[in-house]
């Protein structure tokens, strides 16, 4: 009897451990494998000429404030900011500017102008757009690195053919298209008058 039942104990105990090692094998077949690393949203540096106060989705924000994808940035007059984005470049602001900023994990950069100037320095992998809601599109691509655009009804008009107008510098308010205009309507009238006086329009009239 002794025997019997210590033969009945270890076919007991060869029976529970084979049971607990299908267990576990089952177990590690059911185990989700790893998936990839949920990368961190990214998040962009704002920096404002002498740290004065522009908004940011309707709130004020200075030098060192966080910005997600997705922000609205205005700058007011004589205020310029940079957004830094680290490894994919930088964003300038004029005063007097306001954009929509979207950016992913992609390193993908897009500015929406709503007003002023916009200056993209882009840098890493990705592609940096200046567009506006009227449907103008401006990119970069291998053999351009840097977009810098003013918003001018519903256009993009570049940055370089404002500056040599006004011959400022990038800080520049420069002058009005109406502005401009009146400018050059004046020049053509005194060319005009110049012409006219010295091909006898001028002249007192000949005595009969």
């Amino acid at each position: 009897m002794t025997n019997q039942r210590r033969s009945g104990s270890r076919a007991i105990a060869v029976f529970l451990a084979f049971a607990l090692v299908q267990v576990f094998i089952q177990l590690s077949f059911a185990a989700p494998a790893p998936g990839p690393a949920v990368p961190q949203q990214f998040i962009a540096r704002l920096t404002t000429t002498g740290n004065q106060p522009i908004t940011v989705n309707n709130a004020s924000a200075a030098s060192g404030a966080s910005l997600l994808t997705g922000a609205t940035i205005e700058t007011p007059a004589a205020v310029s900011a940079t957004i830094d984005l680290g490894a994919l470049g930088t964003i300038e602001l004029q005063p007097n500017s306001s954009i929509q900023l979207d950016f992913d994990d992609s390193g993908n950069v897009r500015v929406k102008v709503l007003r002023g100037c916009v200056k993209i320095n882009k840098k890493g992998p990705g592609v940096a757009e200046a567009y506006t809601a009227e449907g103008a599109s401006e990119k970069t691509n291998s053999n351009r690195s840097g977009l810098g655009f003013c918003y001018l009804n519903g256009g993009l008009n570049p940055v370089g053919q404002t500056a040599a107008v006004v011959g400022g510098g990038a800080g520049g308010e420069g002058i009005g298209t109406a502005t401009l205009v009146a400018i050059l309507a004046g020049g053509g009238a005194l060319a005009a008058g110049l012409i006219w006086a010295f091909h006898g329009g001028g002249g007192n009239p000949s005595p009969h």
